[in-house]
């Protein structure tokens, strides 16, 4: 069965917040301040015009696993060939997909991460509690790009005249808390491995 990619219902508890675990990491972050009357399913970071392409690469990723379970009773040196073929291609398209549309170096900043939400500084004090923002994080080395609807939460101002803002995901599609999830557990293994 194909993964889910409906987005979770946003979450009021405070400490359900605190159940997921958190990392500091440097990623690229892209903010969008939403309109109070912006509709929740409008694409700000405009890839609607890729969206059929996205959902045939997520019919033809499923394609392959599901073929990939059955060769693997058959074959395990073909399955182990095939699946680091398609993990080629999968970082390809990323390479790709992000070189098409470059960071700039302001783009990238330390950041608190969870599949919950995230904090980051700003420069200046823009944000307030409650404002929504379209969020696209480009979590490095994968190059994945999940994006969200984030609520702010709190924000505490610092000593060079920006701020600190904490954010909850209130929309988020399920593939994407998915690849937060990976890059959180990956990250904590790449840190176990260096201590």
């Amino acid at each position: 069965m194909p993964p889910s990619n409906t987005p979770s219902a946003p979450t009021d508890d405070a400490s359900e917040r605190r159940d997921f675990f958190r990392i500091d990491d440097r990623i690229g972050l892209e903010i969008r301040k939403l309109a109070p009357d912006t509709p929740p399913d409008s694409d700000v970071f405009d890839g609607g015009h890729l969206e059929s392409l996205k959902a045939e690469f997520r019919r033809l990723d499923q394609d392959v696993k599901s073929q990939l379970a059955s060769l693997a009773d058959r074959d395990r040196l073909l399955t182990g060939l095939i699946k680091s073929l398609n993990g080629k291609l999968d970082t390809l398209a990323r390479i790709m997909a992000f070189e098409q549309n470059p960071l700039q170096p302001e783009d990238w900043q330390e950041a608190t991460l969870s599949e919950g939400g995230l904090s980051f500084s700003s420069s200046t004090p823009t944000w307030q509690p409650g404002d929504r923002l379209a969020l696209r994080m480009t979590l490095p080395p994968e190059l994945f790009q999940p994006q969200a609807i984030a609520r702010v939460l709190e924000v505490h101002p610092d000593a060079a005249g920006g701020a600190r803002v904490h954010t909850e995901f209130i929309r988020i599609d399920d593939s994407d808390r998915q690849q937060i999830a990976r890059h959180v557990m990956r990250w904590q293994i790449r840190q176990r491995q260096k201590g």
